[in-house]
């Protein structure tokens, strides 16, 4: 299939960006096809790197990388997290997650819920975001339950004892096995009570009920959609807007069509 380009989405891109001049209430839904424009590979599961293949001991990545796993052998879970850890190291948001932030400075009622774990959101500078699969950057004992921000794992002993109680530390992140944090779940649940009325799902297969069922709300319901990833998924032929795109290609065409411009700092009416 011969690849589209931001031109060959000309106009659909100019009534997309009117959605979003007009939306009082938007919701993006990010995944790892995000911060693949970072350099980052795209992951399957908690950070990934592994598709379809046993790890380097035979395992299966969703049993090293359990919560299960990490109860009794912390040192196999923690040698999957910090190879994950160090595929981030030296890598930074994009002109995607740029986008996303300067729209919630001008505009105010965007949120975001993502599935990544790089904290590349938060380094952009978007505020009103929900980590639904937690942060590898903050690090938390399982013994006396203090938790510590780390820019990397260089210099860390792997696995690291906690400075307070010599205990175990882990990253704040959802491993396999695991429920997702109550916290995250209940803003979540608040930003859908308030009815968002633009949806933009970036970078995600929408494999993941709770990422695909606020889309196909919206679907249901009449309210605007949009999907932004270069791949097929199984919401691409029911939502408003479908762009095959980039995300760091397509998001700021959509600020700068809704009026909003990455570059340039100005605000827009609306």
């Amino acid at each position: 299939m011969t690849s589209l380009t931001l031109a060959d989405y000309a106009d659909q891109i100019a009534a997309a960006g009117r959605l979003l001049s007009t939306a009082r209430r938007i919701l993006f839904i990010t995944g790892a096809g995000l911060s693949a424009d970072s350099g980052l590979p795209t992951y399957r599961g908690v950070g990934g790197l592994y598709e379809g293949a046993l790890t380097d001991i035979g395992l299966p990545i969703e049993q090293a990388l359990s919560g299960a796993m990490f109860a009794h052998r912390p040192d196999i879970t923690w040698h999957y997290l910090s190879q994950i850890e160090s595929s981030c190291r030296g890598a930074h948001p994009n002109a995607g997650h740029f986008a996303i932030a300067r729209l919630e400075a001008l505009h105010g009622g965007v949120t975001v819920l993502t599935q990544n774990v790089d904290g590349f959101h938060l380094a952009a500078g978007s505020r009103n975001v929900i980590e639904m699969h937690g942060t590898l950057r903050r690090l938390r004992c399982i013994d006396c339950g203090r938790a510590r921000h780390v820019d990397n794992y260089a210099g860390l002993a792997i696995p690291p004892d906690c400075p307070h109680c010599g205990g175990v530390l882990r990253p704040d992140v959802v491993l396999f096995g695991e429920s997702l944090p109550d916290q995250a779940v209940h803003r979540f649940e608040q930003v859908l009570a308030a009815g968002p009325d633009l949806i933009i799902s970036v970078g995600t297969g929408s494999a993941f009920p709770y990422i695909a069922g606020p889309v196909v709300w919206a679907i249901e319901n009449g309210i605007p959609t949009i999907e932004i990833n270069p791949g097929g998924t199984p919401l691409s032929e029911r939502v408003s807007f479908r762009f095959r795109l980039r995300a760091a290609e397509a998001l700021p065409a959509l600020l700068d069509a809704a009026g909003y411009s990455l570059d340039s700092g100005r605000d827009a009416a609306g």
